[in-house]
């Protein structure tokens, strides 16, 4: 399954993927993003999140059935 990964390494906690697509992405309490654990991500609006990211830290990554980065 395909999910939205973002790099906090690199994130600027900004808060435009939140704005953008807040049914996938929320910025926590602790300061950092949150990726909202759903069964099928809205693609259009992950994307125009990713499209938005100023710090060009948010992709798509695939993982099989068991959760594991493939």
């Amino acid at each position: 399954m395909w999910q939205p990964e973002v790099e906090l390494s690199d994130c600027i906690k900004c808060g435009v993927c939140q704005e953008v697509c807040p049914e996938v992405f929320l910025l926590a309490d602790a300061g950092y993003v949150q990726v909202t654990l759903l069964s099928q991500y809205p693609a259009e609006c992950v994307d125009e999140a990713i499209k938005h990211c100023p710090a060009d830290c948010i992709s798509w990554k695939y993982y099989d059935n068991l959760g594991d980065g493939s």
